[in-house]
């Protein structure tokens, strides 16, 4: 099943590229930069197949029992922009034009230095032969990071300034996940990067659990009453859980529930809030009302404004 998967995807991947792509970048004169292209588009494809499955799990459950009537679709079309955009578009291609030739000049340096990296697997050779407790493992390692970086999200005024783009929506639903402010986005970027990098998880399986924590991302965003029992609760992040973490009174340095994938975090560094009959209202009532209603381009510009208060100290 995986193989055909990994056939299909080579294929049409390649196709698009040779008969679209390339005769595109050919005409513009623009060929140095094919093997960058081709990642990008890799990179969009992956995009659009997360979408296709996140809209096809997230879009019945929020019709069946949502947690409240939509009133605002201005902001729920702004977040889709938002999903297109950092699946699809600018994000995407900035990384890989940025950060591949960054990691490229990173790799050089280290092969100079003869300075090979430790990895989960140089740690533990055994694992090479339990590829899924491997992976089990790169999933739980990864959480913790994204625990923490969350938490330093709201710890720090300046990191919440920019997180509060995301905060601000006051219509959430499961395309609220990708509402942030791009250099939000690029900072989260490199730390789940560098945290893959240095466990040494493999690339097919970086994919996957990507595939995997998208998924369960936008389904803790979505607008449905839904909890997992008292306890899944504590295994699983459900949409009641995390949005609790949306809520009025858990904005800023109030937070709770931080966990991105697995809720033992916030049991373990008692951050979390089990209330299973709560689902509060969402939003920041401190962040500018831009910052909620405006477009992604007004969004953008006053969360950088923002940014420029918490730094003065204002």
């Amino acid at each position: 099943m995986w193989q055909w998967f990994m056939d299909l995807w080579v294929g049409t991947s390649g196709a698009i590229y040779e008969e679209a792509v390339q005769p595109a970048l050919y005409a513009l004169g623009m060929m140095t930069y094919a093997d960058r292209v081709q990642e990008w588009l890799d990179f969009a494809l992956l995009g659009i197949v997360q979408i296709m499955v996140v809209y096809a799990v997230c879009r019945p459950l929020e019709a069946l029992r949502p947690v409240e009537d939509v009133t605002d679709n201005k902001a729920i079309w702004t977040d889709v922009f938002y999903t297109l955009l950092a699946r699809l578009g600018l994000l995407p291609l900035i990384a890989f034009v940025l950060l591949s030739s960054a990691e490229r000049t990173m790799q050089g340096w280290l092969a100079d230095t003869g300075f090979v990296p430790p990895t989960l697997e140089t740690l533990f050779p055994a694992l090479r032969e339990m590829p899924l407790l491997a992976l089990l493992l790169y999933v739980v390692i990864l959480d913790f990071g994204e625990y923490w970086r969350h938490r330093f999200q709201h710890m720090f005024g300046w990191w919440y300034a920019l997180h509060s783009v995301h905060h601000a929506q006051r219509q959430m639903t499961f395309w609220t996940d990708d509402r942030n402010h791009l250099l939000d986005d690029a900072i989260a970027a490199v730390w789940f990067g560098a945290v893959a990098l240095l466990i040494g998880v493999p690339p097919v399986q970086f994919v996957l659990i990507v595939m995997v924590r998208q998924l369960a991302e936008s389904l803790s965003h979505a607008n449905v009453r839904l909890d997992f029992g008292r306890v899944g609760e504590r295994i699983l992040v459900s949409p009641r859980f995390h949005r609790i973490h949306h809520g009025e009174l858990s904005a800023g340095e109030h937070g709770r529930n931080y966990a991105v994938l697995l809720p033992i975090w916030d049991w373990i560094f008692r951050t979390g809030d089990f209330d299973r009959s709560s689902y509060p209202r969402t939003g920041d009532p401190h962040a500018p009302e831009s910052l909620a209603t405006g477009g992604w381009l007004r969004q953008q510009v006053d969360g950088m404004k923002e940014l420029g208060k918490a730094l003065r100290g204002r």
